[in-house]
């Protein structure tokens, strides 16, 4: 639904306080937002 190049378009944060990757399910109804954060190795 929206990628990382969409959603820092909504939001200031950046790296590493950026915690979100990828938004799967947006419902405004339910104010409800499911998404990723992908965790690697190299992750402060």
């Amino acid at each position: 639904m929206m990628d990382i190049n969409e959603i820092r378009e909504y939001l200031p944060h950046r790296y590493p306080f950026l915690l979100v990757d990828r938004v799967v399910e947006l419902d405004t109804d339910a104010k409800r937002i499911r998404g990723y954060k992908n965790v690697t190795i190299n992750e402060p």
